[in-house]
């Protein structure tokens, strides 16, 4: 079936809306508001933890709703509801009547529409049995431990949902998804006499389960967490100061992320509190440094065939050469800023209004080869993996903690490093650009991005990237 028969089945059919009514009282609900739409979402999710030997928990979960929103200049209005019912809709539509202009003005058209298909329509949770994805983890279990006496604790969890949702603007335009995510986790902590050390690793994407528990795959996410927790068992302390730092290709894009890519969000520049308002057209960065966003990627965790509002997602070049060529933004910020939407309107679910979000944040490929890059470096930081960090929006300031470090002297990774975490200003850190790696990797499906309360799934990428300083604070080993 394709994704529309679908949301038609789940919506129309099963859950008893009349489609003709449902238009006409969202027509009537937005009348004379600038924008807004009708946003029905159905959604299964399960989620399995295996931890120390013994399945810890196992969920399923069925949800469903519709949010309704309109917008009038800055001002939304939103409401919602955890049924599927014509008489809740009528309510909430009583309620966003309220932020309508009031003199008859017509409400946006909705965005054109798109018939690609960037990932499967089927439902993951469907798929595979449940023993099947309880053995999956006691097998991980298992192989850890055989593979390293050292092995004190080994946790891993698979998680999976199918997620449906229907946007109807007030001209009856439609537009619909069908969205898997799976996402399988291994943590392991090995331990030497009273020292104790971890690592971890995880692969996910918009996919069925059998893309990722083969063999091979889920085998591969031990291997990983296994070496990184042997490395930090060896692992000293950290020298703080102001030094050069290398980061690996892949997940460290998740500093891009976060340091840079909010501040590059539609809303924080309409209203003047990022770092970057105002800058478009000028050089933010070293040369050589194109960031881009890029929602339609096959079966990428951080893409979608359209946007929580409707508008197909596409590429949308950020930064290009260190010049600041575009925002990412929802309709409502687009409208007020005399730009397009770029198909980055998005929301945790029907009981959230959308607003910009990054889909899948990378920056491209340079020439240098990464080894070289390593070598230009007498004495500084290799943080090749992260475990988390914070930023603040409005000046561009972050902290980032780095899994996995290594010292770098005379050219040469040598120690690993405990507790290293990197201090900087996101803009600053652009223009301090010194090489770029030919070894682009986007992460490997594992990314979730937190705004304003609401959780969205994104991807990173990065290739190997020279940072010429940044200060990094140490810690004892």
């Amino acid at each position: 079936m394709s994704r529309e028969s679908i949301s038609d089945e789940i919506f129309f059919n099963r859950a008893g809306l009349d489609r003709p009514r449902t238009e006409r009282v969202v027509s009537d609900a937005l009348d004379g508001a600038d924008d807004g739409e009708l946003f029905l979402e159905y959604r299964q999710s399960e989620g399995f933890s295996f931890d120390d030997g013994r399945l810890k928990s196992a969920s399923f979960d069925t949800s469903q709703g519709f949010g309704l929103r309109a917008v009038s200049g800055e001002t939304t209005a939103f409401a919602h509801a955890g049924e599927l019912g014509e008489d809740a809709l009528k309510r909430a539509a009583d309620s966003v009547r309220a932020v309508r202009r009031g003199h008859g003005g017509s409400v946006a058209e909705g965005p054109s529409q798109t018939n690609r298909s960037l990932y499967v329509a089927d439902n993951p949770l469907d798929g595979t049995p449940f023993d099947a994805k309880v053995s999956l983890l006691a097998e991980i279990d298992a192989y850890a431990r055989r593979k390293e006496p050292r092995v004190r604790q080994v946790m891993a969890s698979l998680l999976g949902e199918w997620q449906v949702v229907q946007i109807i603007r007030a001209d009856g335009s439609r537009a619909s998804d069908v969205r898997p995510l799976v996402r399988l986790n291994v943590s392991v902590m090995v331990g030497a006499g009273e020292r104790q050390e971890t690592g971890s690793h995880g692969v996910g994407g918009r996919a069925a389960y059998d893309a990722f528990l083969a063999p091979e795959r889920w085998q591969a996410q031990v291997d990983e967490a296994l070496r990184q927790a042997l490395v930090n068992l060896e692992s000293v302390a950290t020298p703080a100061g102001e030094m050069p730092v290398v980061l690996g290709p892949g997940w460290p894009g998740i500093l891009l992320h976060e340091a840079i890519g909010h501040g590059l969000e539609g809303d924080f520049n309409r209203k003047k509190t990022s770092a970057f308002s105002g800058l478009l057209g000028e050089r933010v960065a070293s040369p050589g440094v194109t960031v881009v966003d890029d929602g339609t990627i096959d079966d990428r965790r951080g893409s979608l065939t359209v946007d929580d509002e409707g508008t197909p997602t596409g590429r949308t070049v950020l930064i290009e050469d260190g010049i600041l060529r575009g925002y990412l933004q929802d309709r409502m910020n687009a409208r007020l800023m005399g730009m397009e939407p770029t198909g980055n309107g998005r929301r945790q679910s029907f009981a959230h209004a959308p607003m910009p979000r990054m889909t899948n944040t990378f920056m491209l490929d340079g020439a240098d080869e990464p080894a070289e890059i390593i070598g230009r470096v007498a004495k500084g930081i290799y943080a090749k993996n992260f475990s988390g960090g914070q930023v603040d929006i409005t000046s561009g300031k972050f902290v980032f903690s780095a899994a996995e470090a290594y010292l770098i002297e005379d050219g040469k990774t040598t120690a690993p490093l405990k507790g290293a975490s990197l201090i900087g200003n996101g803009p600053d850190v652009l223009t301090r650009v010194a090489a770029i790696g030919n070894d682009f990797a986007l992460d490997t499906g594992i990314g979730t991005c937190g705004k304003a309360g609401q959780g969205v799934p994104v991807g990173v990428g990065l290739p190997t990237l020279l940072v010429d300083p940044i200060t990094v604070g140490g810690t004892d080993a």
